[in-house]
C-alpha cells in the first residue's frame, strides 16, 4: 500500500512540470503503463489529475482547491509563535509580529522583553506606518504602483529628527528594504528605541508578515542590536518554511 501511494504522489511533482502522457507516467514510475494507467485513474477519480482531449494528463482543479483551502487556514501567528518565543529567549529582547491588513499593518502577537524596560506596543495596534520596521517590508513588497499611490496617501509625522519626512523618501527608503531583504527603526518612532526585522514568505515568495527584535538604547545601542540581524533573518526564514510547507521545525541558533 506504502509503495502504491508514494506512486500515486510522485505523480504530482511530474504534472507540475506540465501536461505528460501514460507513456511518460510510466517511464518516471519505472512500472507498466498499466500501472501507471491504474494511478491515473485514481487520481482522476479524486479531481487530482485531468485527462485532457489529447490524452495527456495534467493537475486537476480538486488539487488546487485543496492547497488553496489549507492556504487560508493557516495560522501564521500559530505556526510564527514557538519561533518567536525561541527568538526572544535567546535574545532577551521584545519580538514582535505584524501582518498588513487594509491600509493598516498591525501587531498580532508580542513576546515581552525580560528586561525590566518594556515597550507599549499592544496586539492588534496599528504600527507607526512611516517608519516602522515591519510596516517597511510588508509595504516593500507591493507592487510599484501599488507602494507608490499607498505612499502618495500617507501623512508623515515628525515623530523624532529620524522620522521619514515625506513620499519621496518613503518610496526610497521601501526600494532600499525590497532590494536589501531587511529592515531597520533606529529611533524613528521614539529617539530611545531600536528595531530589526526580517519578512515571512508564503509558498509563492510574496511577503505574508514581518517580524522584528526591538529593545531601548539604555539596554543595547543600535549598533548591538543590528549584530542580531543573522539571527533574526534566520527565524523568519525557518517560520517561513513552516508556514509554506518547505522546511518544518525551529530556527537553529
Amino acid at each position: 500500500m506504502s509503495q502504491t501511494v508514494d506512486r500515486a504522489l510522485t505523480i504530482l511533482p511530474l504534472l507540475a512540470e506540465g501536461p505528460a502522457d501514460l507513456g511518460q507516467v510510466a517511464d518516471r514510475l519505472g512500472v507498466h503503463k498499466s500501472t501507471a494507467l491504474r494511478l491515473l485513474r485514481t487520481l482522476h477519480d479524486h479531481g487530482f489529475v485531468y485527462r485532457q482531449s489529447d490524452q495527456r494528463y495534467r493537475l486537476g482543479a480538486r488539487l488546487f482547491a485543496l492547497a488553496q483551502e489549507a492556504m487560508e487556514n493557516l495560522d501564521i501567528r500559530e505556526i510564527a509563535h514557538p519561533h518567536l518565543v525561541r527568538l526572544n529567549e535567546q535574545c532577551g529582547h521584545t519580538v514582535h509580529l505584524a501582518v498588513h491588513e487594509e491600509n493598516e499593518v498591525l501587531y498580532i502577537d508580542k513576546v515581552d522583553s525580560r528586561y525590566p524596560v518594556r515597550m507599549y506596543s499592544r496586539i492588534g495596534k496599528p504600527v507607526a506606518i512611516t517608519v516602522a520596521a515591519v510596516a517597511k517590508l510588508l509595504l516593500a513588497d507591493l507592487p510599484e504602483p501599488e507602494r507608490r499611490a499607498l505612499a502618495e496617501k500617507l501623512d508623515y509625522p515628525l515623530y523624532t529628527a529620524r522620522s521619514t519626512p515625506n513620499a519621496p523618501a518613503f518610496l526610497r527608503e521601501l526600494e532600499k528594504v525590497r532590494e536589501q531583504g531587511w529592515a531597520t527603526d533606529l529611533g524613528g518612532h521614539e529617539e530611545s528605541i531600536n528595531c530589526v526585522a526580517a519578512p515571512i514568505r508564503g509558498a509563492d515568495g510574496r511577503v505574508v508578515a514581518a517580524m522584528s527584535v526591538s529593545a531601548p538604547n539604555v539596554v543595547v545601542t543600535a549598533d548591538e542590536l543590528l549584530t542580531l540581524l543573522p539571527l533574526v533573518r534566520r527565524t523568519a526564514d525557518a517560520i517561513s518554511g513552516e508556514y509554506s510547507g518547505r522546511t518544518p521545525g525551529l530556527a537553529t541558533p
